[in-house]
């Protein structure tokens, strides 16, 4: 592993270094949601107080196990989870419990079966060659999180909708963002689980969006059901298809409405922030992106990566799982408690909060070795399980993961080929998570042709 000096340490999260109240809590979340994890979360393995509500912060791996997999039925998603997202993907399959998510997940598996997830792989290759395109056409320092989030929306939306003209990429993007900036922070009436119906006023402001993105869905799907078969599948055809192999329910419409936004939202929100975060660690340490250029050089010559030549992309790789590691997108989960239990020997009552702060686990003093240093090849041997969780773990685990991680692969080997990225002196990001873990103030790099 490459020795890295200690104010040498790409950008991070000051964490809490003192209790507050619920108040001053929901303050600091609106802003920042991970601004609340206790520092002493990096060297503990449950950490646990009272804030208007009982909780714990699990960072254990074999806690996780138990939470995520061996009894996930006793820790749904938390209340405050489900008010913040439900205005948006409704009961897809992100948000429903129970029966219902069950049903959901055996329709949708063959969906992103791995022949299905590798046929998408010219799409990504396509938005990989643009976004070179873009890229050496900008003049002067680039915004890369801009150009990652449009690379990403141009895959999610072709791979979703075949390009279909009738759906407003733009208003839905907008849409998206708006959602982000409000309707997807804190409020106090949140933390304290009251109803959905008790208005939140952020929300009220962004619900116009939200409408128009679920009407132009719905007139997709319509289009969509009328339009005689032909051609590759693409996701809402696979959707539209969906059918539970052991009941044979299909989704009704509002069901297929719900599922397509989450996975459009999704889709791109996750990848574009890989791919912003990776190009800021790669100028960080240009030792590694050289390394990376060389290995896509070798691989790729004058073309664009394909997902046939991931096999062969293996620190490329690296370079992704160390930053979801460092900046996962979903860096904070949490659960509320059905039954008794005990972790790591603490008592667990029903109606507790039960958060999994992953940016903390990912950066945990007793699980990894310099847990703040960027290394991508730590990643040369397998973590274990339940330290490294960027798509979650157990029955639950993202259902795109494959997806999200051979795009990010194509699109990073890509660029690293052909162009080099370089630091800004004093023009660091700032983590700071709403819904995702976002570089706040977008991340600004040099980016030059490679010769």
């Amino acid at each position: 592993m490459i020795a890295v000096e200690p104010d040498r340490l790409p950008a991070r999260v000051a964490l809490a270094t003192r209790p507050v109240g619920i108040l001053e809590t929901v303050m600091i979340a609106r802003r920042n949601v991970l601004s609340i994890i206790p520092e002493l979360a990096l060297r503990q393995p449950i950490v646990s107080g009272t804030t208007g509500i009982r909780w714990h912060m699990v960072m254990d791996p074999e806690s996780l196990r138990q939470i995520l997999k061996e009894r996930v039925e006793d820790y749904p998603k938390s209340v405050t989870t489900k008010l913040i997202l439900k205005p948006a993907v409704g009961e897809s399959l992100f948000v429903a419990e129970g029966a219902h998510w069950r049903w959901q997940r055996r329709a949708l598996a063959p969906a992103f079966a791995h022949r299905h997830v590798t046929a998408l792989g010219p799409v990504m290759t396509a938005a990989a060659e643009a976004s070179c395109r873009r890229l050496l056409a900008a003049g002067g320092p680039v915004d890369v999180f801009d150009e990652t989030v449009a690379a990403t929306f141009e895959v999610i939306s072709d791979v979703t909708l075949s390009g279909d003209a009738a759906f407003d990429r733009a208003a839905v993007h907008h849409a998206i963002e708006g959602y982000i900036a409000q309707t997807a922070k804190v409020s106090l009436l949140d933390v304290l689980g009251l109803p959905a119906w008790l208005p939140r006023p952020g929300r009220i402001l962004a619900g116009g969006e939200l409408r128009r993105m679920k009407r132009m869905a719905d007139r997709a799907i319509a289009a969509r059901a009328e339009r005689p078969p032909g051609g590759a599948p693409d996701l809402l055809d696979l959707l539209l298809d969906a059918e539970d192999p052991e009941t044979g329910r299909r989704m009704s419409r509002p069901e297929l409405r719900d599922n397509l936004l989450t996975f459009i939202v999704a889709g791109h929100e996750t990848t574009a922030l890989t791919l912003a975060w990776a190009l800021y660690l790669c100028a960080f340490d240009p030792a590694v992106q050289d390394r990376a250029a060389a290995e896509a050089r070798a691989v790729l010559g004058d073309r664009a990566a394909t997902s046939e030549d991931l096999g062969a992309l293996p620190l490329t790789l690296r370079i992704v799982n160390e930053t979801l590691r460092l900046y996962p997108p979903a860096a904070f989960l949490s659960r509320t408690a059905q039954a008794r239990d005990r972790l790591c020997g603490r008592e667990v009552r029903p109606g507790d909060t039960v958060m999994l702060p992953i940016y903390a686990l990912h950066r945990h003093h007793l699980l990894w070795d310099r847990p703040e240093a960027f290394d991508p090849d730590r990643f040369a041997t397998t973590p274990d399980r339940y330290a490294f969780l960027p798509f979650g773990a157990g029955p639950r685990i993202c259902i795109g993961a494959s997806f999200a991680l051979q795009e990010a692969v194509i699109i990073l080997a890509t660029l690293l080929a052909r162009l080099r990225f370089e630091a800004l002196p004093g023009q660091a990001p700032e983590p700071r998570m709403i819904l995702t873990l976002r570089p706040h103030g977008g991340v600004r790099l040099r980016v030059t042709a490679r010769q």
